[in-house]
């Protein structure tokens, strides 16, 4: 079945902790630069939305010990009500941040629409709590919020909590660990798994989080937080494309690719048609 594709824009950075030589973190330039690679026109979307992000911050809350939490709890609801009111069934739906507190709003529109798994490939498990926060920033901790784990605030927006529930979640590609043997964790065994999970729990369907930091720095290191150890493009096709083309697969984000750090676009240009080739299903 071919699915209308549509294009969502959020391009928010409030979740990260700015770098000494930073005015602010480059990541809400994101979707601009996908563009400019031509990444828009041909994955050729029925609609592109975008809503715009607040002006950069390094506010802290004492409180609850993170960055812009009321801000970034403001741009969560928005976020979700722009899904929603956008949402076609059985359309295709690649969401580009931004950094990953943008899973937050996203998650609070999945719990809306219905039951739903996430499918989480990052570089990092971003499950812990604030205090154990070397920087107050929520990008470093969404899954945990989303899966009703940190202050209540962020974890229960509109009384949804949990958003996700822990046990529909399928969390790969950590490369903060000492285990070499990771990267074959994460291949079709475990993909394989998720989705007989996902049948098996009769879910209204899943959604795949995918931070471009599980990349081998080689390939990407235009990230926020660089890492030795990550996958190949050809580890990453045989990852998302039996999630990609699985029916109830709702959509994709993608996170975290700071143009900053690649101002002639040398690793942008393989990521966009990688990228491309694993969504339209097609080498070209």
């Amino acid at each position: 079945m071919i699915r209308n594709i549509n294009i969502f824009e959020f391009p928010l950075n409030l979740g990260f902790t700015k770098k000494e030589h930073e005015t602010e973190p480059g990541v809400r330039k994101l979707p601009d630069w996908l563009s400019k690679f031509d990444f828009h026109k041909r994955i050729n979307p029925k609609n592109v939305f975008r809503l715009e992000a607040p002006e950069y911050s390094m506010h802290f809350d004492e409180e609850l010990k993170v960055r812009n939490s009321e801000q970034i709890i403001e741009y969560a609801q928005k976020q979700a009500d722009c899904i929603i009111s956008h949402y076609e069934k059985n359309s295709f739906n690649i969401i580009l941040g931004g950094d990953c507190s943008i899973l937050i709003g996203n998650a609070v529109a999945l719990k809306k629409l219905g039951n739903f798994g996430i499918f989480y490939l990052d570089g990092h498990t971003d499950f812990i709590p604030p205090e154990l926060s070397e920087t107050g920033g929520i990008a470093g901790m969404d899954l945990a919020i989303i899966t009703g784990n940190g202050p209540e605030k962020l974890t229960n927006i509109n009384g949804l909590k949990p958003y996700i529930s822990e046990e529909n979640v399928f969390c790969c590609g950590n490369a903060e660990t000492d285990d070499e043997e990771y990267v074959s964790q994460i291949l079709n065994s475990g993909i394989h798994y998720f989705l007989k999970m996902v049948d098996e729990k009769k879910l209204d369907g899943f959604f795949i989080h995918f931070d471009v930091d599980v990349l081998k720095d080689e390939i990407m290191p235009a990230v926020d937080s660089r890492m030795e150890d990550g996958i190949g493009y050809d580890d990453l096709k045989e990852i998302l494309k039996p999630l990609i083309e699985n029916p109830l697969c709702l959509g994709i984000e993608i996170t975290i690719l700071d143009p900053d750090y690649d101002k002639d676009g040398i690793y942008t240009r393989p990521f966009v048609e990688n990228l491309i080739q694993i969504i339209k299903n097609k080498e070209d």
